[in-house]
């Protein structure tokens, strides 16, 4: 028999402050994760940083941890008086979001203020909490510009730059306003670079802009890239019946919350809209959604109002719940990381989970590229339909399963004023999606105590 694996340190055992640990206890976090372990000792020390780490490995908290914890209580940080000491980046509003509110949520016993700035809002409200002080700025990169450029948001002052989804950022064309903003940081800081990819640009720009960095990954080139609690099934649909078969699937007796990914903000929109006339509580996030909308379909996802969210990709980053139980893709991904990140929602944290992948009969060759880059075994997938026994029996459907469950709901999120609510679709030709544009929320800043020394 073999020896138990020990438990991984403790974030206090690796010198976090007391304050922090607390605010960590209290969400049932003790242990650290590997890029944790790992980053942290380094990032405490104030060294530049390429964190590597696929979805759902915690590389929030890797960053955020030490993050806070310098700004809280370094002997080479100025003490705190309102002007930014550390600027997150990140490609999305919705991972903006959630980084703040978990970054929030760890320096609730600590003086430390956190604003959250990205675009589609008044730029007044900003400048107004930009004056009042904050500590901890996390930000999509145009805004952070478009501030920085007004002379509202000084960056003189701060001594901690985190670059979080960096290849998400360069994927959507956000290279350049990241290099401005590095330009305006003339002064010496420590620089933390976070991405689950490292492409020749993202490589390049670490080169140009970071101090002797230590690169980390949280695991050894040949470990799987999927969650070894995720099961994957592959089955080869009709189009027409795609939506049928998510019905039947989501009727399985062990699921719980469930995110279905599609490509298109039309599909998106599409999927939700056909799960809801089957009477499922559903929410879609999409591009043509607007802030108010998007942020209440994840909000009612976080809070388990509704236990199934249709989102696209871009759309979806920044959803961090450890409990999902079913991760669907709806449409074959363009590439195997997209593959990997979709899956990587499902069998977090030690719980297990079930990633079903739809493969059109048109997209065969997409998904042979993606199983034989990730080594899959699975290149010839099933031909099943929503009334194939081997359907029920591969996902668990209980032999009473319907093409409904329910009245029609509503779906969160709602739609814009040129979609209509109408019945299920009988097929569909699905175009492009065009890049989400930003918008803006801001935290409200916590009232200043002085910060206490360990």
């Amino acid at each position: 028999m073999s020896a138990q694996q020990p438990p991984s340190p403790t974030f206090a055992e690796l010198g976090v402050a007391a304050e922090i640990c607390q605010a960590l206890s209290e969400r049932g976090i003790v242990h650290t994760f590997a890029i944790q372990e790992l980053t942290l000792p380094i990032a405490l020390d104030g060294t530049d940083i390429i964190g590597q780490a696929r979805t759902g490995m915690g590389k929030t908290l890797g960053f955020g941890v030490p993050l806070l914890d310098r700004v809280f209580d370094s002997a080479d940080i100025a003490e705190l008086d309102g002007t930014p000491r550390a600027l997150v980046v990140t490609p999305t509003r919705e991972l903006a979001v959630q980084v703040s509110a978990d970054l929030e949520q760890v320096a609730k016993f600590t003086p430390v203020r956190v604003l959250t700035v990205y675009g589609g809002r008044p730029y007044e409200e900003q400048i107004d909490a930009l004056r009042a002080g904050v500590d901890v700025i996390v930000g999509t990169p145009g805004r952070l510009i478009d501030l920085h450029n007004q002379g509202a948001l000084k960056l003189d002052q701060v001594a901690i730059l985190v670059l979080d989804e960096a290849d998400e950022m360069l994927d959507l064309g956000f290279l350049p306003a990241i290099e401005k903003l590095l330009e305006a940081l003339t002064h010496q800081h420590q620089t933390m670079l976070f991405s689950a990819t490292m492409p020749g640009p993202i490589l390049g720009l670490a080169r140009s802009f970071m101090t002797k960095p230590i690169h980390i990954r949280a695991e050894s080139a040949g470990s799987q890239q999927t969650h070894a609690t995720t099961k994957q099934v592959v089955l080869q649909a009709h189009q027409m019946d795609k939506v049928a078969i998510i019905v039947r699937a989501l009727q399985c007796a062990d699921r719980g919350r469930t995110i279905i990914f599609t490509r298109t903000k039309r599909s998106a929109a599409e999927v939700a809209n056909d799960l809801g006339v089957a009477g499922f509580t559903v929410g879609a996030v999409h591009g043509d959604l607007g802030q108010v909308a998007r942020e209440e379909s994840l909000q009612a996802f976080r809070d388990g109002i509704i236990d199934i969210l249709v989102a696209t990709d871009v759309a979806a980053r920044g959803i961090d719940v450890d409990d999902v139980t079913h991760v669907i893709n709806y449409q074959t991904p363009d590439d195997p990381m997209t593959y990997v990140h979709r899956i990587g929602r499902t069998g977090r944290a030690g719980h297990s989970g079930i990633a079903i992948t739809l493969v059109g009969y048109d997209e065969l060759s997409k998904w042979q590229a993606i199983n034989s880059e990730l080594g899959l075994d699975m290149p010839e997938p099933p031909r099943l339909f929503s009334t194939s026994p081997e359907l029920y029996s591969m996902l668990g459907i209980p032999e009473d399963a319907q093409a409904s469950v329910g009245e029609s709901r509503r779906v969160f999120g709602g739609f814009s004023s040129t979609q209509r609510l109408r019945g299920p679709r009988t097929g569909s030709r699905h175009g492009d999606s065009k890049r989400d544009e930003t918008a803006e929320r801001i935290t409200s800043p916590r009232p200043r105590r002085k910060a206490r020394k360990r």
